[in-house]
């Protein structure tokens, strides 16, 4: 596992201490559950624009009912 230094303004920073405070985490999972579900969006992406380059359609239309599916049910 690595450390990372981030710089960020102070009013930025303490919301962010507050919002992992009001999910009862640390700021640290905070970022990275953030992370996580940023790298998930992207692999997602990167996988769809490869199956569009494939040409497969259907592939690619189940991908996308699949992302819709998760972001309806992260959003509630």
């Amino acid at each position: 596992m690595r450390t990372l230094t981030i710089r960020l303004p102070d009013d930025t920073a303490q919301r962010l201490k507050q919002l992992a405070a009001s999910r009862g985490l640390s700021v640290n999972k905070l970022f990275e559950e953030m992370s996580t579900r940023m790298l998930s969006a992207w692999d997602a992406e990167n996988h769809f624009r490869v199956m569009a380059a494939q040409g497969d359609v259907e592939d690619a239309l189940r991908v996308l009912d699949q992302l819709d599916a998760r972001d309806t049910a992260s959003s509630q």
